[in-house]
Formats: C-alpha cells, sequence, structure tokens
C-alpha cells in the first residue's frame, strides 16, 4: 500500500488513520513488520513523534505491537482488539465484518437485559426511585424521536447504575458514545422501541417490583426490537448504517 503524504492539520490523526487502514485492509497480516519510523515518516512526509504517536494509538487499539529498538509487528485484531476498534471513527469502515451494527444492537440487548436483571436483584431504592423518573422524563419526550432517544440513553444509564456492574456501565458508554453509537442508529430502526412507552414502564415496575426474571424479560423484549424490526439485515445493506 503507497501512503499518502499528511495534512498539516492533524498529522498525528492522518498516519494512524492510514496504517490502521492498512492493516485492517489485509495490507499487513499479523506477524507482519510495519516499516522504520524512518521510512514511515519519510512515506508521509512527517517527523517522527508523529509516526510515534499514531504507532502508539495502534498499539492502544491491540493492532500492533511496538518494539522498542525493534520492528513494530502487527497483531491479530481477532486476539487482542476490544471494543474500542468498533467504535473508533473510521474502523467500523474497515473491520472485514458483515453485519457489524447488527452485532453491535445485540451486544446492546444482551448487556440491557442481565443489567435490568442484576438492577432489578441490587439497586437501592433511591436508585429505583431515579429509574421511575428516567422513565417518566422519556416518556415526555413523546413523539419526538430525538428527544426520546435521549432520554432513552439516559434512562438506561440510570438501570446501569443500579445494576452495580462497572463493567457493564464502561461497555454501554463505549455502546453509546462511539462511531458506531446506538443513538445515531437511523430512527426508523428505533422507532418501535423508542415509542414502547408501556413497555418500558413495565419494565420499570418489573425492577421497582424486585422481579428480576421479568424485568430481564422486558428489557430483552425491548431492546431486541431494533434487531428484528426489518429482518436479519435491520441496518441498511449487509448490516452497516446509511450514509
Amino acid at each position: 500500500m503507497e501512503f499518502v503524504p499528511a495534512s498539516r492539520s492533524s498529522v498525528s490523526d492522518h498516519v494512524f488513520a492510514q496504517i490502521r487502514d492498512a492493516i485492517l485492509g489485509g495490507d499487513y497480516l499479523p506477524g507482519a513488520g510495519l516499516p522504520s519510523e524512518r521510512d514511515l515518516a519519510a512515506a508521509f512526509e512527517v517527523n517522527r513523534h508523529a509516526v510515534r504517536e499514531a504507532l502508539r494509538r495502534l498499539q492502544q487499539l491491540g493492532l500492533v505491537r511496538v518494539n522498542q529498538g525493534g520492528a513494530t509487528k502487527v497483531l491479530d485484531w481477532r486476539e487482542h482488539a476490544g471494543l474500542d476498534l468498533a467504535m473508533a471513527a473510521g474502523a467500523q469502515d474497515r473491520l472485514p465484518v458483515d453485519n457489524l451494527v447488527r452485532d453491535v444492537l445485540e451486544m446492546r440487548a444482551c448487556l440491557g437485559a442481565d443489567a435490568a436483571r442484576l438492577c432489578a436483584e441490587r439497586a437501592s431504592r433511591h436508585d429505583r426511585t431515579k429509574i421511575e423518573e428516567a422513565i417518566e422524563l422519556y416518556a415526555e419526550q413523546a413523539p419526538d424521536l430525538e428527544r426520546m432517544g435521549a432520554a432513552n440513553i439516559a434512562l438506561w444509564r440510570t438501570i446501569l447504575l443500579g445494576s452495580g456492574n462497572t463493567a457493564y456501565l464502561l461497555a454501554f458508554n463505549s455502546l453509546v458514545g462511539g462511531a458506531l453509537a446506538v443513538g445515531r442508529v437511523p430512527a426508523e430502526h428505533r422507532t418501535a422501541e423508542l415509542l414502547d412507552i408501556a413497555g418500558h414502564r413495565r419494565l420499570g415496575a418489573h425492577i421497582t417490583a424486585g422481579d428480576a426474571p421479568a424485568a430481564e424479560a422486558q428489557a430483552k423484549a425491548l431492546l431486541n426490537a431494533p434487531v428484528t424490526q426489518r429482518g436479519e439485515h435491520p441496518i441498511g445493506q449487509e448490516g452497516r448504517a446509511p450514509a
């Protein structure tokens, strides 16, 4: 792959994105060595500091291993990368994975259903009150889907906090804050979920009553709606969000 010299506005970002795309596109296979810092700096027409910063970010994503004094080795993202790779701007278009948006929605449904179960079991009285308030605030936004979507995310963050599971909370933040944020899924694919105010109130009632199995089942029904609303490929062709 021939690298394109960087513009001066975002040098490190440019280097990072091109090397990332080259790795995900198969130009550099797992175990291969990247060109040296000197050669990369020359190819991009940048200083070596920009190259080092780009390589550091690639290492954080699990795409390379930087060996001091030696070659930078390409890693297999299937073994070393985390959710941040799918959430990084631009990466989702390069990952050799069909139906990535669908996969993210399915993960969200599983995470949310179990978080609702844990919340019903663990939430304090204060947590339950905050969830009831968040549900009513979300309901007040109808029928504005954009405002309902924002309030819905706030509601689920309240449920995640009530679940007491920090790992779930951090994963949720990645799912709603990254480049494949659930909140950016086209509204028509979340209409059934967002407009089901009665379903959300049932979820809140199950959590308040401490009925963990019912809370889990209701959460699963709500969060699976975007996955099943348009069949096997709910978000655009091959499961990718339309531009």
